[in-house]
C-alpha cells in the first residue's frame, strides 16, 4: 500500500511564514514543516509582493504627510 502524499502548501501558509520571517520570531518545528513543505519559488514570490506593498503603503504615507 502506498501512503498518501502530503499536501502541496497553501498560499497562506507562505505569507504566514514569510510574515514570521520578517518579524524574526518561529518555533523551531515550524520552521521546519515549512522548509519541508514550502517550495523556495513561493516564498520568493510572497517576498516579492510583500515589498511591493511596503514601499506602496510608505509612498501613501508619505503622500497622506505632505
Amino acid at each position: 500500500m502506498s501512503t498518501p502524499s502530503p499536501r502541496p502548501p497553501s498560499r497562506w501558509r507562505s505569507i504566514q511564514a514569510m510574515a514570521w520571517a520578517l518579524l524574526g520570531v518561529r518555533k523551531g518545528s515550524e520552521w521546519h514543516k515549512d522548509s519541508a513543505q514550502i517550495k523556495p519559488l513561493q516564498i520568493v514570490a510572497v517576498g516579492v509582493v510583500a515589498i511591493f506593498v511596503f514601499v506602496l503603503i510608505l509612498i501613501a504615507i508619505v503622500n497622506w504627510v505632505v
